[in-house]
């Protein structure tokens, strides 16, 4: 007869948290049965991830330990943990948990053929004998990504103990080697286990069931019978069976084979990845890292997705009102990553990115701004280049050859609708790369102007040398009028940094023509968010350098590097760290408490990757070199690069430390991949993802455009004397124009470039200084008139 429940009071528990953002280690098997992926960190199990990475199914898996007289420890916070791989080139890890009182011994992986994440233990007690301690498990549910409406109960399963918890189609059951002395459930806060023995030094209550709540799972682990080494299976199903049967059957098999087959799996993966015989010999425990931080962050479920960080930033201020994290797809973070597997050789892993890009791309061209792995949007804003890349990434495979003509022909459709998004909506962007505002940004029109050039290169390749003309020549245009949008001079800062001017990092579209106006910086308090366009600087003007358009020694570029690094640079021990702008407030407060919609950006090491391409640009090979090995000083023990590293005083009652990971993700799986870039950008001695069009077109030949353009999204108001002027619109019109304040008028019929856009060129290039156009539209398939006039003047030549 079966025993009543013990239903846990409380419900629903307080609200529920996430846990520490810096990772200690990520791993998974390389098996597509096993759909199970872990993160560590403070020496215990953080997010596991079931069934895919973009779902998060628990807060935290740790222990703790009693003796009867006093003590109560709980690993996580009163332990020195120290963790290593158990080989250089297998995710799996070891990790020695130590105090004054105790020791444990873990070695964690997952199982290759099924759902189950295992940890093998040992506890060997410093003090007394095993019989005088308790060692207990401590589980937090939060399935589906969601730390409410979890449901745990206490089962036995084939006469074994189970501890199990389900929501949203879900399910996890946690079993041992050696059956649990005694197991409850409970609501975190009131009745969970760890409010128990805090309180009591052993376990007491004993409920069996905790419905609909914020729950957590206990279980005290037998360590007589155990000599205190043991098994834990945590296996994870659609519902309760399949959970427990992967738990069992995980248990069922000798460990030390599933190691062996876990392992093989890593090291075949390791030997399709040529560059490891080429890298520089200085940082081979971080390159192996960041290649396998690269491989786990990579969905099973959709091959080739790449989410940007199995983290969530500052997650234990943080509860089901945040249920992305970082483990979402950025299609910026992810072509990134699938760039690093090029740089790296790793063909196949490229290419399954690349086929993932073109199962997600939208009807109108442009990708998310981020999205889950089923390609379902999370936040819906447009950033022009996460449109951009995807064309990069194609092309650079291509030219690495990991892309025949045939099969490069067969992405062409993908290519096509990103630069017909690119030519209808920039070069303005919604947001700039880092999500934040809108209007025309340095990194978001370098990569646009670059993409036109790749896809122009694709279109002859398909046959369409018209296609290819009006990309090129919108290139040109947007090329050419980079310094009137974003090279600031005559400012206060020109006097302040002695310098004749500088790129800035934003200029609001309504701006038009020139670094001017204001512009609202997020993440900062009312009333300090407003700012002057001029007084923004950001290192993403490196980009116009990184990507081909500009020359590492142009002296605007060498004046832009005088501010940047008067602004924004910080040397830590660990080597300089660049900030990504001036104001920002994407980071902790003074105090070192967590970003909460407003603080303090820090320093990013990512930044420090990108100086020093720019370093290798411009020909300063040892500085470089000396920039990536401070990039990999900022990693942590376990080698995971972290978003930014604290900038400022210790503040050791928050972990943080003067140059150091702060509570921002870790890894970053785009610091990763940079780093691994720039390894190969030094064997080959020249940057790895430059593109080749540009520097030809822009570097060698000086190609300059004849054209000014003119479009609803980007009205000039000038254009220099020489030029014609190019209408656009997105519909067929007449221009109806005059140059002499309509004394007389011609009509100028649009053509379809093929590509979603109508132009028309006037002739303006013989008008004198000083003149001016006039325009306005006709609409044939409305067949009505715009009803509004336009007016372009004419200007000295540059």
């Amino acid at each position: 007869m079966n025993e009543p429940q013990r239903f846990a009071p409380g419900q629903p528990g307080i609200p529920p948290r996430w846990t520490s953002s810096a990772k200690s280690a990520v791993g998974t098997a390389l098996s597509e049965k096993s759909r199970v992926c872990f993160t560590l960190s403070h020496g215990i199990f953080n997010e596991i991830y079931y069934p895919d990475i973009d779902k998060a199914c628990t807060r935290d898996m740790g222990m703790l330990v009693t003796d009867g007289n006093g003590l109560f420890s709980e690993e996580k916070r009163d332990t020195v943990s120290v963790v290593r791989p158990i080989t250089q080139d297998v995710a799996a890890f070891q990790l020695t948990n130590s105090c004054d009182h105790y020791q444990i011994e873990k070695t964690i992986l997952t199982d290759p053929q099924r759902d189950t994440v295992l940890q093998k233990t040992k506890f060997t007690p410093k003090k007394g004998s095993l019989s005088d301690h308790h060692l207990y498990l401590l589980v937090s549910p939060h399935l589906a990504n969601q730390g409410y409406g979890n449901t745990a109960w206490v089962e036995t399963y084939d006469g074994i103990p189970l501890l199990m918890a389900q929501r949203d189609g879900s399910s996890m059951a946690l079993a041992c080697s050696t059956p649990f002395l005694r197991s409850s459930v409970g609501f975190v806060g009131v009745s969970d286990g760890w409010q128990d023995i805090q309180k009591n030094k052993k376990m007491t209550w004993n409920y069996t069931r905790a419905e609909n709540g914020n729950v957590a799972m206990t279980a005290e682990i037998d360590l007589t019978a155990s000599q205190g080494e043991f098994v834990l299976a945590l296996g994870f199903g659609r519902n309760p069976d399949e959970a427990a049967q992967n738990a069992l059957a995980s248990l069922g098999k000798d460990f030390s084979e599933i190691e062996k087959e876990y392992s093989d799996g890593w090291n075949s993966w390791f030997k399709t990845v040529p560059f490891l015989k080429k890298a520089p010999g200085f940082s081979k425990d971080l390159l192996i890292t960041s290649m396998s931080v690269l491989r786990v962050h990579e969905s099973k479920a959709t091959p080739g997705g790449l989410i940007a960080s199995l983290a969530i930033p500052w997650g234990f201020s943080k509860g089901d009102n945040d249920l992305g994290g970082y483990h979402l797809v950025w299609t910026r973070d992810m072509v990134e990553t699938a760039g690093a597997f090029l740089a790296i050789g790793a063909r196949a892993d490229a290419l399954r990115a690349i086929r993932y890009l073109q199962a997600t791309q939208k009807e109108d061209g442009h990708w998310s701004q981020n999205m889950w792995l089923d390609g379902s949007s999370y936040w819906n804003g447009i950033q022009m280049d996460e449109t951009a890349l995807p064309i990069l990434l194609v092309d650079q495979a291509f030219r690495e050859k990991v892309l025949t003509p045939d099969r490069a022909a067969h992405y062409w459709p993908m290519i096509r609708k990103a630069a017909c998004f690119i030519v209808q909506n920039g070069p303005v962007s919604q947001q700039d790369r880092w999500e934040e505002d809108p209007g025309y940004t340095p990194f978001t029109i370098a990569a646009q102007i670059a993409a036109l050039l790749a896809a122009a290169d694709h279109a002859d390749l398909n046959g369409e040398p018209r296609t290819a003309d009006y990309l090129r020549q919108t290139a040109d245009i947007w090329n050419d009028s980079i310094e009137r949008w974003l090279y600031a001079s005559n400012t206060d800062w020109c006097e302040r940094f002695k310098v004749s001017g500088y790129y800035v990092r934003i200029v609001a579209e309504n701006a038009m023509d020139q670094a001017e106006g204001s512009v609202m910086v997020k993440n900062v308090p009312l009333g300090k968010n407003i700012l002057p366009a001029s007084h923004l600087i950001c290192p993403d003007a490196l980009a116009f350098v990184r990507f081909g358009l500009r020359d590492a020694k142009d002296p605007r570029v060498l004046n832009t590097l005088k501010v940047i690094d008067a602004l924004l640079t910080t040397q830590t021990p660990q080597g300089p760290v660049w900030h990504r702008y001036n104001d920002d407030g994407y980071g902790e407060h003074e105090d070192g408490s967590p970003f909460d919609g407003t603080g303090i950006g820090r320093g990013w090491p990512l930044l420090t990757g990108e100086r020093a391409h720019y370093e290798m640009a411009a020909g300063h090979w040892q500085d470089a070199e000396k920039l990536v090995v401070a990039m990999g000083s900022f990693a942590n023990d376990g080698h995971l690069i972290p978003e930014q590293v604290w900038d400022s005083k210790d503040i050791p009652s928050r972990e943080l430390f003067f140059g150091r990971p702060s509570g921002s993700a870790m890894p970053l799986v785009w610091a990763h991949a940079e780093y691994l870039k720039l390894n190969r950008s030094l064997v080959d001695q020249k940057v790895f993802d430059m593109p080749p069009q540009t520097i030809k077109r822009y570097l060698t030949d000086k190609t300059r455009s004849d054209l000014a353009s003119w479009r609803f999204n980007h009205k000039i108001r000038s254009i220099t004397s020489g030029k014609k002027l190019r209408i656009e619109s997105l519909t067929p019109a007449v221009i109806h124009w005059s140059s002499d304040n309509w004394k007389t008028v011609q009509d100028v019929p649009t053509r379809d470039t093929g590509l979603g856009m109508h132009i028309a060129d006037l002739p303006t290039d013989g008008l004198p200084q000083g003149g001016q156009v006039v325009f306005t539209f006709y609409w044939p398939q409305g067949d009505q008139w715009e009803k509004t006039d336009y007016t372009v003047s004419v200007e000295a030549k540059e």
